[in-house]
């Protein structure tokens, strides 16, 4: 049960990431509100890859960042990050599907070489919170960064400011 209620929301969240990231245009993609802030494509890059996390979160029960190896691939066009989300979300669906969710309550930690990052925590937390909502997160800020830079932004949960029957 637990994983067809993720399954479906995973689903159905990927296609408003898809429907996110494919609003971006190539003129944006170098703009950031701020010195400390990631530019457009950095933020979009980091929103496909937190796809590609599913398989060490799911199937381990540490999830080591001091091995993990980042692809975010060319981030110079906005068709290659989507491409990069197509990848892991691909990916990350099969991870999902193939899960054995008698190990939700299992204890799960990131650590970096030996270092805990994030404290055991049950990994069906994790799911929610690291991979879920941190996605959702991050798109919030993209979002901003689209209106930011003129750009329409695509109706996720509905229509928004940018569709002309709202």
């Amino acid at each position: 049960m637990i994983k067809q209620a993720l399954l479906g929301e995973f689903l159905h969240e990927a296609e408003n990431t898809r429907k996110l990231l494919n609003a971006i245009p190539d003129s944006a993609l170098e703009w950031k509100p701020s010195e400390k802030n990631w530019t457009t494509a950095q933020l979009a890059s980091h929103i496909a890859e937190v796809y590609n996390w599913y398989s060490d979160t799911f199937n381990k029960d540490v999830f080591d960042m001091g091995t993990y190896h980042y692809d975010k691939g060319d981030i110079s066009k906005a068709q290659t990050i989507v491409e990069k989300f197509e990848e892991n979300v691909a990916k990350a669906h099969q991870t999902l599907e193939n899960w054995d969710e008698s190990s939700a309550m299992n204890e799960w930690r990131m650590e970096m070489h030996g270092n805990v990052i994030f404290p055991p925590t049950p990994k069906i937390h994790v799911v929610r919170g690291f991979l879920f909502n941190h996605l959702y997160h991050h798109r919030g800020e993209l979002i901003v960064y689209l209106r930011s830079t003129g750009n329409k932004v695509p109706g996720m949960y509905g229509p928004t400011a940018d569709d002309s029957s709202f």
